[in-house]
């Protein structure tokens, strides 16, 4: 067995346990002070000299006014009470459900305005040679595509063609989409609020969208989308806490650090009343 280490102290002399970095720094600079051939070297922070050590300056940076306005906008919306129709929109759908939803929504994108360009110079040319005089009917082949628009999905809601809704957590101004829950609930519309309104934008070619809606798939997909739709009534549909939880009402740190220690007050004065007529 190879033999123990043994780390010099400030005296010089073996010691058998282990010294730690502080310690070492110590014995290291009382050697310094001891030996006069060793030369302290203090750091200097001048200009040109040693590099200061490095600190957190996040707080002293002047930060942009939209990085300001969201920041205290996040602190308010904690702090105020928040209804539940408006609340609801801060409990969405977990990472995994979410994936698997557009993921199906993505195999029925729309096609794209260069898409569409080919496909009617195609028929054009198809109609000008004579070949596509049976093709025109627009009941034959309809693609199946996912639905967009706040109107539109709207109607199909009323019309309970929609199988499926998904909703954007994250729509400014709120007012826009907050009825729409309500209606799917009652019209037994399966629904679900996932995050990101970017996510719903990319399936259907847009920057953003509020919310998306699937009314027919494929025989392969029918299967998928009955799990998803019977998810999303179970989670969202069929939720009443979600009809009923209010949001917000959070108290900062220092608010919270108040209360306690007038708690701590007010226990300390009922204890010293008790012993007084105990006495």
């Amino acid at each position: 067995m190879p033999a123990k280490k043994e780390t010099q102290a400030s005296g010089g002399k073996p010691t058998g346990k282990k010294l730690t970095l502080k310690e070492k720094h110590k014995a290291v600079r009382t050697a310094r002070k001891k030996n006069p051939l060793i030369e302290a070297r203090r750091r200097v922070y001048g200009i040109g000299q040693h590099l200061p050590p490095k600190r957190d300056l996040s707080r002293f940076v002047r930060w942009p006014k939209y990085i300001r306005i969201q920041r205290q906008r996040r602190i308010l919306m904690t702090r105020f009470k928040v209804p539940p129709p408006i609340n609801q929109f801060n409990r969405t759908l977990d990472k995994n459900a979410a994936t698997q939803i557009l993921t199906l929504f993505s195999k029925y994108r729309p096609e794209t305005k260069g898409e569409k360009k080919d496909r009617l110079k195609k028929a054009a040319e198809a109609k000008v040679k004579g070949e596509g005089k049976k093709a025109d009917d627009p009941k034959k082949d309809k693609p199946f595509v996912v639905k967009y628009g706040l109107n539109h999905v709207t109607s199909l809601i009323e019309q309970k063609k929609a199988k499926l809704v998904v909703i954007a957590h994250d729509v400014d101004p709120i007012e826009l989409v907050v009825w729409i829950p309500t209606l799917c609930r009652k019209l037994d519309v399966p629904y679900c609020i996932i995050k990101g309104k970017s996510r719903l934008g990319q399936v259907v070619h847009q920057k953003t969208a509020t919310c998306i809606a699937l009314t027919e798939v494929r025989k392969e997909d029918e299967k998928g989308l009955a799990d998803l739709a019977s998810l999303c009534r179970d989670t969202f549909n069929k939720n009443k806490d979600l009809i009923k939880t209010w949001g917000g009402g959070k108290l900062g740190s220092k608010a919270v650090a108040l209360q306690r220690r007038r708690a701590r007050l007010v226990a300390r004065e009922e204890a010293t009343k008790k012993k007084q007529l105990k006495q």
